[in-house]
């Protein structure tokens, strides 16, 4: 298909189109002519994920850039989708100078749940949230703990399980990218939820 095609097939502007060849973010078109190129389905879906990266989990150019490349250098499955967690969910926003963070509680959570007891940026980022509630003198039981990551486990592997299926790497990260930004929203607003229906409860007797 000719450039034209291309975007009438995926609702994309030519400008834009252009503008992602530019950037490296899809890649060329096969050459038939001094100004003209062909596209295949390849491209068709690689401009669906970046879509899907920049207009549903909110990505800007250089953060969608970073993952394509690992994909495109075929990075190994587990360390593509830590890139896509780290990215979609902000993880990479916690600082690891003094490298892997380590606190009780978090430990304390890994062996409740069995969780491999290796570094990742999720640990990182749960126990920085840890030290910062403990530092502002909300410590959190083990008891809590135990109850959160016993609901959170059996959502995690149904997450993992849903988004991480398809074999082909832009169909990979377009599902883990959007389940992840949206199945993450999706437990904080049935959170909230239970949260205000167990306040009801507590304070309008009756309801």
């Amino acid at each position: 298909m000719q450039l034209k095609e291309l975007s009438e097939q995926t609702g994309v502007s030519a400008a834009s189109i252009k503008y992602y060849l530019r950037e490296g973010l899809l890649p060329a078109g096969e050459s038939v002519h001094a100004t003209r190129a062909q596209y295949s389905d390849r491209h068709v879906s690689r401009l669906r994920l970046i879509q899907a990266l920049r207009k549903v989990a909110g990505l800007n150019i250089e953060q969608i850039r970073n993952l394509l490349q690992l994909a495109d250098c075929g990075a190994p499955r587990l360390e593509l989708l830590a890139a896509v967690q780290r990215t979609v969910l902000g993880l990479d926003a916690v600082s690891t100078d003094r490298g892997d963070i380590r606190t009780e509680a978090g430990d304390a959570v890994v062996r409740l749940r069995n969780w491999p007891d290796v570094p990742s940026d999720a640990r990182n980022a749960l126990n920085a949230h840890l030290s910062l509630m403990e530092s502002l003198g909300v410590p959190v039981p083990v008891e809590l703990l135990d109850a959160y990551s016993k609901a959170l486990d059996d959502i995690g592997s149904l997450d993992i399980s849903a988004t991480t299926a398809p074999e082909d790497v832009n169909q990979l990260i377009l599902t883990a990218a959007v389940g992840m930004h949206l199945h993450s929203r999706l437990v904080l607003k049935l959170l909230a939820l239970a949260q205000a229906s167990h306040a009801i409860r507590r304070y309008e007797p009756g309801t």
